[in-house]
């Protein structure tokens, strides 16, 4: 690839912010070869230039995409086939990973782990799925958790602090 081709490139990425919505939901479809639902203008801005700079200099390595699907959790994964793939097309999937925590929006995500000093003791306590683990026990809910370690009922969000992380 020459200089030419690198300040070619550059210049359709400039180019993108003066287009206009519509104006990027066409250049969507032709650089992704699949319809497009987005109206936000930064997320069609970044995902076109994206995928310009993808077509022409190579996306992810199949050792890089092979990675990230081992450690996507599957159960998180909404796989959909894409549109049919156009000339220089990469990718014959599409995924989306939900980053949406339980219903209780003080708990953390999943996979979080928890760290309090109590009584000299420094307490590990891993966010899972459906539950909480502590010490190799799981637990339906945070106060259980609390209540175990302690011996009192606590409220487990105050007990680990997680109040405060709200507030802020």
């Amino acid at each position: 690839m020459t200089t030419i081709d690198h300040m070619k490139i550059a210049k359709d990425v400039a180019a993108l912010s003066d287009l206009t919505v519509s104006e990027l939901q066409r250049k969507w479809v032709e650089v992704w070869n699949e319809p497009c639902k987005s109206r936000n203008k930064d997320f069609l801005r970044k995902r076109v230039a994206w995928r310009i700079q993808a077509l022409a200099y190579g996306g992810l390595s199949q050792r890089a995409l092979e990675r990230a699907r081992e450690l996507a959790d599957e159960t998180l994964l909404k796989i959909r086939s894409a549109a049919t793939p156009g000339p220089g097309s990469l990718v014959s999937k599409s995924s989306r990973i939900s980053l949406l925590p339980s219903d209780d929006t003080r708990l953390p995500m999943s996979g979080t782990t928890l760290t309090r000093i109590y009584n000299g003791r420094k307490i590990i306590v891993l966010v899972c799925d459906k539950g909480f683990e502590w010490e190799g026990q799981k637990f339906k809910s945070l106060s259980a958790v609390a209540k175990a370690i302690t011996g009192a009922h606590w409220n487990g969000v105050l007990f680990f602090g997680l109040n405060r992380r709200a507030a802020a």
